[in-house]
């Protein structure tokens, strides 16, 4: 007799039931890991989550590379965007229908924490710094994913990193400050679309704290997100996340404690040490030897588990995806798909008239992005390449330079001089090498042997001359040059922060001292900008390819200081427009970047683009396609106008969009076309729970063209800081010359709300709103105004949490109890937090819970928090880590609505809340 679990006609919560009933408390535990154990009497094969598949299925070898998400985004398509998770979901299943073993069917994709901060190192796997704008495109990139065949999954897609998770300096012991505002606001609705709609079916939390708990226990796992989803939610750790637990966060003493903790808090998979899973296994016995943890919380993750196995079809005769296989991979459609992918991600940000190209017989291609595709560390094998030189020598003539310096090297031992066979640097050589010197900027340089063309690189401590590239999880072919006497300089190497030194032998090695770093003078024998201005000057029109190296200028682990374009690079973007006006600067990178020369004609950007990148481009230079890119981040001037990379709260920062009050270089949601648009007769009306838009768009110029027509709303009145603009809906249009269309936008009411902090829950406010439409956040052609019945925000009263506070300063953000709850901690004496119109009617006495490792005083004043009338002082006695006391003290009489400042009159004190109460 068929067992239930595998009776296809049983609901599937059934069916893991009856599973669950059979498995011993030992089998369970060990589906708890990333590698999941085998279950043989009972016939489940061992299951292992986590394939990698950002743009295109990753680190598995050759298969399609479609864009970096950062430039799928930028088609502003959902469809487009759906069509290439479709297809990397397709070769996923043709890798694990091969090596079942190798390629899982859980992919870790996508990324959807909203792009807050450029220098974030990760910013290329992002989609957007807008929530919603994110939440589109993840529901769009994980619905292709998953599949479309009802009742089963083609790959079950995991959303990462929960939660405020954008910066890699210091990322596994940083806190990030979270007020509930950004929470509910800017953080969570980016995760939310994907795990509503069921293309999600898991999560992975991030390595960072988030007020100060570790985002890996965060009670919003089971709150929110599995209060979202329509179906069970896996939760998969980061990989070596959980011991942090114990080591690098010290959260918890032991790690069946930590364990425990991360079970109860909603983790079902624990991704550590590899695949070797005992030990993991071990501290999760431990803890339920110890009384730490249930079998009924073991069962809770189990489900979990088992259900994306379920639905993966685990359990089934057939699915509608068993027939797919190796055929599909790299196969012409998915090249098409590529191809179609990087073109319509290619934004043109300035345009003199330069473009599209015409009447061009000979071109120069220049810069070391030039002939070159990289790979990110998220990206697949390239199974082939075309470059921007190639593609457009399919055009016309192309002469070609890298435009590096080419440079020697000598001690006053002698030339260093490279191996011919790719061995160790010496100095011992009586010809001096010859190295190519890239500067990908940040002060991260790499030299190429010209006599091997292979790049310097360390191994084990000896310089040595045997790689393609920069490459590798932990890169070792980057160097600083640091100033010494006469002008001579120090390479210093970035991966171990150890220096060039030259052993007695004339090989040269790290060492630590920077005292015996050898010194090295440097000499130019041939000028990158004088070769890129002789090429130019010889060529009908130039194209400067410059950018980022995507395992240097920032990644995971590492993030970036500046905006600004490499120094070398940009000294030759200037030397080629001097010597050709016509010069075209292209950019490729993952994120916004900076230049100094305000003179150039024309610049396109797009991230790296994958395989067909040199054919897209052609298509937009010449014409064959319009640009239909828009950026979806702010392209600031400098990273002066960012605040610091660890405040999360874009709101009291003015940061994105969304709240930046200055002019960028490029806004959110820029891209122009080869033709021009005019935008008319915009009419906005509110039709019962929905706000009704509609504008119509002509193609104005000689040409086809696409445009993205972008609504934006602003609240003109509240009682809270609005957006000054917040992007509501999007359409692309694509017209001919002369042709109209009308734009529609259907808006819910109910979208319009804000976080009310004083009673936890959205609010749409009675107040007047504008509607904008245009073409970016700040070229907005057409503006209207809309009222909305609404709600007013009453006064507050009684209890009010602290971390519910209005403003603040000197504060941060921390847990309240390790379980759950925030709190607010004083960073400096006179910190304070705000409370916007508390109610005091009849109030009589306030009692404030706080503690204090060395004790401390909190003021409450009226309406100023230096000298506004003391209402109430409550001495914090000396109190352990979480351990509160209740201090009461007398109110002054202070009838009426007020403003309170909760003053701090020193550092260190936690005040997780205050009540307010009445006389006897």
């Amino acid at each position: 007799m068929q067992e239930p679990f595998r009776d296809p006609s049983v609901p599937i919560p059934d069916r893991i039931d009856d599973l669950v009933r059979r498995l011993s408390l030992e089998e369970k535990v060990g589906l708890l890991h990333q590698y999941q154990r085998p279950v043989e009497r009972l016939g489940l094969g061992a299951f292992r989550t986590g394939t990698e598949a950002l743009h295109g299925l990753a680190w598995l070898g050759p298969a399609t590379v479609f864009p970096q998400a950062v430039g799928l985004a930028s088609t502003w398509d959902p469809d487009l965007v759906r069509r290439v998770g479709e297809a990397t979901g397709d070769e996923v299943l043709a890798f694990h229908h091969k090596d079942p073993s190798g390629a899982g069917r859980n992919v870790w994709a996508p990324v959807v924490n909203p792009l807050r901060d450029p220098r974030w190192g990760r910013n290329e796997e992002g989609y957007s710094e807008d929530p919603w704008l994110t939440g589109v495109m993840a529901a769009a990139y994980a619905g292709g994913l998953r599949g479309s065949a009802p009742g089963v999954l083609k790959t079950a897609p995991t959303l990462k990193h929960f939660l405020a998770y954008n910066n890699e300096t210091d990322r596994c012991t940083t806190s990030s400050n979270l007020p509930p505002r950004v929470l509910h606001e800017y953080e969570l609705p980016a995760f939310r679309p994907a795990i509503e709609q069921g293309a999600a079916v898991a999560v992975m939390p991030s390595y960072n704290l988030v007020n100060g708990r570790p985002a890996h226990l965060s009670p919003l796992i089971r709150r929110v997100l599995r209060a979202w989803a329509p179906d069970d939610l896996l939760v998969v750790s980061d990989a070596y996340a959980p011991g942090n637990l114990t080591a690098l966060q010290g959260y918890h003493d032991t790690l069946p404690e930590a364990y425990a903790h991360a079970i109860k808090a909603g983790l079902d998979s624990f991704t550590q040490d590899d695949d070797r899973s005992e030990a993991t296994l071990g501290h999760l016995r431990q803890a339920l030897a110890r009384g730490l943890l249930g079998e009924e919380d073991v069962d809770g993750a189990v489900r979990h588990v088992l259900s994306i196995r379920f639905r993966l079809g685990e359990f089934e005769a057939a699915t509608p995806y068993d027939d797919v296989n190796g055929n599909v991979v790299n196969c012409p459609e998915h090249q098409a798909l590529a191809r179609e992918a990087a073109r319509r991600s290619l934004v043109l940000l300035r345009n003199d008239g330069l473009l599209p190209l015409d009447g061009v017989t000979k071109i120069a291609v220049i810069g070391q992005l030039g002939d070159a595709l990289m790979e990110d560390w998220y990206s697949g094998t390239l199974p082939y390449a075309v470059t921007a030189r190639q593609g457009l020598a399919e055009r016309c003539e192309t002469v070609f330079c890298e435009a590096v310096d080419r440079v020697t090297l000598s001690s006053e031992s002698g030339p260093v001089a490279a191996d011919p066979a790719g061995g160790p640097l010496s100095v011992s050589g009586a010809e001096p090498g010859t190295f190519d010197l890239f500067d990908w900027g940040g002060g991260a340089y790499a030299l190429r042997a010209v006599a091997t063309g292979r790049f310097v690189s360390v191994d084990g401590m000896t310089l040595v001359n045997d790689q393609p590239g920069p490459n590798g999880w932990e890169v070792r072919q980057t160097f600083r040059m640091e100033e010494r006497p006469r002008g001579t300089l120090a390479l210093r190497h970035i991966s171990t922060g150890c220096y060039v030194g030259a052993g007695e032998d004339g090989v040269l090695r790290l060492v630590d001292d920077a005292d015996q770093a050898v010194w090295l003078a440097m000499e130019v024998v041939r000028s990158g900008t004088e070769q890129a201005a002789r090429l130019a000057a010889e060529a009908d029109v130039a194209v400067v390819v410059v950018g980022d190296h995507p395992l240097v200028n920032g990644r995971e682990t590492e993030d970036r200081m500046t905006l600004a374009l490499a120094p070398g690079q940009d000294a030759v973007v200037r030397a080629a427009r001097k010597a050709n006006p016509r010069t075209v600067m292209v950019i490729t990178s993952g994120y916004p970047l900076t230049w100094t020369d305000d003179e150039l004609p024309a610049v396109l950007w797009s991230a790296h683009g994958g395989q067909e990148y040199g054919h897209a481009l052609a298509d937009v230079l010449f014409g064959d396609a319009d640009p239909e890119g828009r950026l979806t981040q702010t392209w600031y001037r400098s990273e002066q106008e960012l605040p610091d990379l660890l405040d999360y709260d874009i709101i009291a920062s003015d940061a994105t969009y969304l709240y930046f009050r200055g002019v960028p270089l490029h806004p959110f949601g820029h891209g122009l076309s080869y033709t021009t648009f005019d935008y008319a007769d915009l009419r906005v009306r509110v039709d019962g729970d929905v706000v009704r838009a509609e504008v119509t768009v002509t193609n104005t110029g000689g040409r086809p063209g696409v445009e993205v027509v972008q609504f934006y709303t602003h609240q003109r009145r509240s009682r809270v800081k609005q957006p000054l603009r917040r992007l509501r809906g999007f359409e692309k249009v694509r017209l001919a010359p002369g042709e109209s269309r009308t734009v529609t936008l259907a808006l819910p009411v109910a979208d319009l709300a804000f976080w009310d902090v004083t009673r936890d829950r959205f609010v749409v406010e009675s107040a007047p709103h504008r509607l904008m439409v245009g073409r970016s956040a700040t070229d907005l052609r057409l503006s209207a105004r809309f009222e909305v019945e609404g709600e007013t925000v009453p006064p507050r009263s009684g209890r009010l949490r602290a971390d519910a506070h209005d403003e603040y300063d000197a504060i941060t953000f921390v847990d309240e109890t390790k379980e759950d709850g925030d709190a607010v901690r004083s960073d400096a004496e006179g910190a304070w937090i705000l409370f916007r119109q508390v109610d005091l009617d009849g109030v009589t006495s306030c009692v404030a819970t706080a503690g204090s490792a060395e004790g401390g005083v909190i003021t409450i004043r009226r309406d100023d928090p230096l000298y506004g009338q003391a209402l109430a002082t409550f001495p914090v006695p000396r109190t352990a880590r979480y351990a509160y006391h209740a201090i009461s003290a007398p109110l002054a009489e202070a009838d009426g609505v007020h403003d309170l400042y909760v003053v701090f009159e020193n550092d260190g004190v936690t005040l997780a809340r205050l009540d307010f109460g009445g006389g006897d």
